[in-house]
């Protein structure tokens, strides 16, 4: 996406993103973020489409179960979105802290995971805060797995309201602000407006991106790049994957006028 208002993952102004969740949607719109929603629910995409296997919690007894899900701590949208909780720790000890009798399921971040990013959690201090560690489970998974979510600025947090699941912000990420989560960091005054899901979903996901068909070589509408994905038709190998992916870490590192 680009954004000649400013950009997503900064709350401290106004974004092109903001502006779409706030206007009225075109016709149709509202039934077309629909089908896409159930069409995300259905094919399990996600943001990482990672292969593993659902997690086996039978060990957790019947107790809530809350998704903590990890971020990278050098992130733009942690360093320009978080508050006092800014790192995967202090985050998991907010939690434990509000939630002493949940069932906490801690996902590390696939890219802390895979060593191209930090924010690592020691093993010692989960063992105190996390009841499980959800490595390499996709993120939809691990969503379909729990009660709830609580975040800092995690797109995560995004993916479970679209599945259904209540989410708390402890920072103010794009989807934060507009009565669809429990906020309890400070969110911008501006986002007055109170869409729903539909709304939402039409602005993040149809709206403000522009997609690629990898197998024509043409811009797309977002439910060809959602089949594609889903199919795993004309997407790059492991190697150029993980080249994207450390480009990819560069590049959200950056923040200013280069973003403008």
């Amino acid at each position: 996406m680009l954004d000649p208002v400013g950009i997503h993952y900064d709350p401290a102004r106004e974004s092109g993103l903001e502006r779409l969740i706030a206007a009225p949607l075109p016709p149709g719109g509202h039934e077309r973020a629909a089908r896409l929603i159930a069409l995300l629910r259905a094919t399990g995409v996600g943001k990482y489409n990672l292969a593993g296997a659902a997690p086996d919690l039978s060990g957790l007894g019947q107790r809530r179960r809350i998704l903590v899900p990890g971020q990278v701590e050098d992130d733009a949208s942690v360093r320009l979105g978080c508050g006092a909780v800014a790192t995967n720790l202090g985050l998991l000890r907010t939690v434990r802290e509000a939630n002493p009798d949940a069932a906490i399921l801690w996902k590390p971040h696939p890219d802390i995971e895979a060593g191209l990013r930090p924010g690592e959690v020691p093993e010692a201090e989960l063992r105190g805060l996390a009841d499980a560690v959800l490595r390499g489970v996709p993120a939809t998974a691990a969503i379909a797995a729990a009660d709830e979510v609580w975040t800092m600025t995690s797109t995560l947090g995004f993916e479970a309201l679209i599945r259904g699941l209540p989410v708390t912000c402890l920072g103010a990420p794009f989807y934060a602000g507009w009565g669809l989560t429990r906020d309890l960091g400070t969110v911008p005054a501006r986002r007055q407006a109170r869409p729903d899901l539909e709304t939402l979903v039409h602005a993040v996901l149809i709206a403000y991106p522009r997609y690629f068909d990898p197998v024509s070589g043409l811009p797309c509408p977002v439910e060809v790049a959602l089949e594609r994905l889903a199919s795993g038709a004309g997407l790059p190998g492991r190697p150029a994957l993980r080249l994207l992916a450390r480009a990819q870490g560069w590049a959200m590192g950056l923040t200013g006028p280069f973003w403008r």
